[in-house]
């Protein structure tokens, strides 16, 4: 008896389905039973980590939710423990996490949005015009310049991928800016309620929406077709513009609604979130992303206490539990051991110099010439440089769609991390510092920064 409930303890995790093509297949409460340890494994996971990485290194907690997702994956943990991780994570249930990854970066790019200092867009408009300007020609440029010598290199992209496409691709690249962790670092940094927090994350989504373009165009070049790209960009015009025109006026009686009430009904908030379903539907569908649905439509919500009512029932779900399941998703398909030759190293290292140079340096010249003093340009500059999690998400697309080999895909993930992982600390040096001392800033907390809550939209 003994011996059969051992037995049966030891297949908790293993699938209970019929056999399809030879393999036993997972029933609903296999994907339940994984889905739940997971969870599990992945918030406690992520707090460790964040910890550490705040009282070791001073990184913000998102950074360390970054890195606790890579470590999670064959990066490390599968490394070290593959059976186990196999086990935990097994390939079946990714899907799942998919999902929920999907909705917490979504809904955390909403709130986002709900808090966006629409003055400050409009003040700021022809400085975030030329720091994005400057953030995506830069890059491109550079990546014309870089392509050619990486093409001569083998296994960095698939047989068969032409300079055009390449440059495309490595351009979108290294002119991605990590929209959700931007939003991270500037909410956690006090930085929300700012010009230069505001100007950051503008210029940023503009970056980031115009990679997503980019990556449309070279998709429909690998037998997508180019209605790919034109539903892509031109569906992305179009609703941006029906929300910024006629969506912010339709909304209004829902604000004012909440304000007669005194607060948000569990009516009112399903209305929000079901349109925020629907918002960051019609962006995936269109091949944009869900998150600059989610994004655009907290942008153009009604400020005062419907905005502050949805963050506080809203927010710390997504912050604690949904959101280190985006970055746990993305780091189980990072493999870090395919840079394992003194070549690739050193080309590893020119990769991460020009995005460095194309990025920080072209986002500092562009605030610069906009007319911001020059540490805020630094600071502008420190924190449109970081990659993020947004990157691993394209160069998956691009890994699985067969434009880049494993070997590239690890060197562009490790330029992902490093510019992530500078962008906190180079701020404080170039900026956050004196702006402290200045008082234009709140003291940074050692262990959350001023506030792991999102600042109260004006």
């Amino acid at each position: 008896m003994q011996q059969s409930l051992w037995g049966e303890l030891g297949r908790v995790l293993t699938p209970h389905g019929p056999a399809v093509q030879s393999a036993v297949s997972f029933t609903p409460s296999d994907y339940s039973v994984h889905f739940f340890l997971q969870i599990a494994v992945i918030l406690v996971t992520c707090r460790v980590v964040g910890l550490l990485g705040r009282t070791l290194f001073r990184q913000p907690q998102v950074v360390g939710e970054m890195i606790a997702g890579v470590v999670l994956g064959p990066s490390l943990f599968g490394l070290f423990a593959p059976d186990l991780q196999a086990a935990i994570f097994p390939k079946e249930t990714s899907n799942v996490l998919y999902v929920g990854a999907q909705l917490g970066v979504g809904l955390y790019m909403f709130l986002v949005g709900l808090t966006l200092r629409l003055d400050h867009v409009r003040s700021k408009a022809r400085a975030a015009g030329a720091v994005s300007a400057a953030g995506i020609a830069v890059p491109f440029m550079l990546a014309a310049v870089i392509t050619p010598w990486l093409l001569t290199i083998d296994g960095l992209f698939t047989a068969g991928v032409g300079r055009g496409s390449a440059t495309l691709f490595l351009g979108a690249c290294i002119a991605l800016t990590a929209f959700p962790m931007l939003a991270r670092i500037i909410n956690e940094r006090g930085l929300a309620n700012t010009s230069l927090g505001t100007l950051s994350l503008t210029a940023g989504a503009f970056d980031d929406a115009a990679s997503w373009c980019v990556l449309a165009v070279v998709l429909a070049t690998f037998g997508a077709g180019p209605g790919v790209a034109v539903i892509a960009i031109v569906g992305a015009l179009l609703y941006a513009g029906f929300m910024l025109m006629w969506g912010r006026r339709l909304l209004v009686p829902l604000g004012r609604f909440v304000e007669a009430e005194g607060g948000i009904s569990m009516t009112v908030l399903a209305i929000v979130l079901a349109l925020f379903s629907l918002s960051a539907f019609l962006m995936d569908a269109i091949g944009i992303h869900a998150i600059f649905g989610g994004f655009l439509l907290g942008a153009c919500m009604p400020r005062g206490l419907i905005a502050l009512e949805i963050k506080r029932k809203v927010e710390p779900l997504v912050v604690v539990l949904l959101l280190p399941m985006f970055f746990t998703y993305s780091g189980l398909n990072t493999r870090m051991d395919m840079v394992n030759s003194v070549q690739l190293l050193l080309t590893a290292l020119a990769i991460l110099l020009v995005s460095v140079i194309a990025k920080f340096g072209a986002c500092w010249a562009a605030a610069r010439l906009a007319g911001e003093d020059h540490r805020t340009a630094l600071g502008i500059g420190a924190l449109m440089n970081a990659r993020g999690l947004m990157e691993l998400i394209i160069i998956n697309i691009g890994l699985q769609k067969g434009i880049i080999g494993p070997t590239l895909f690890a060197m562009l993930v490790l330029m992902a991390i490093v510019t992530t992982v500078m962008a906190g600390p180079l701020f404080e040096l170039v900026y956050g510092r004196q702006a402290r001392a200045r008082g234009d800033l709140a003291a940074l907390d050692e262990a959350n920064g001023p506030s792991t809550a999102m600042a109260p939209a004006e």
